[in-house]
């Protein structure tokens, strides 16, 4: 299992190859499914024009809450292991702000897993997003 948060930006896909290259004896041949979302800046955001965001975090207490996250979906499926990488700092648009991935030896429990881990992700885990529009900046709530 992997949790991190990184302060500049990173390529999902290298991300995930590198993570599964590098998964442990026990772990090959074991796992059939693997889920994955992707989280990339769009330029909009509540009917305006996003032209970067800043997103910042407690670096702590965040960790703590995705490991935590991370822990309960291992714990609720059968999964073979998590990968979440998430950014912080100025992201512009394009780029990728979150990762998360879970291989299980099913499909259904990697779907749902996944699912879980995104969805929680943006429900619990403290991150703060102030948007730079035409207009001048804005803090924005959870969506």
């Amino acid at each position: 299992m992997l949790v991190e948060v990184r302060g500049g930006s990173f390529d999902p896909w290298r991300e995930l190859a590198d993570f599964q290259r590098r998964m442990t004896g026990e772990k090959r041949g074991k796992y059939g499914a693997t889920s994955i979302f992707v989280g990339t800046m769009r330029d909009f955001n509540q009917g305006n024009d996003v032209r970067t965001m800043l997103l910042e975090h407690y670096p702590q207490m965040t960790e703590k809450h995705l490991h935590k996250i991370a822990i309960e979906a291992v714990a609720r499926w059968d999964l073979r292991d998590v990968l979440i990488i998430h950014r912080v700092g100025k992201i512009a648009p394009d780029e990728t702000i979150v990762l998360v991935a879970a291989w299980a030896a099913h499909r259904a429990a990697a779907f749902e897993a996944a699912r879980y881990l995104i969805d929680e992700l943006k429900l619990r885990a403290p991150f703060w997003k102030k948007e730079c529009l035409p207009q001048g900046e804005r803090w924005v709530s959870s969506e």
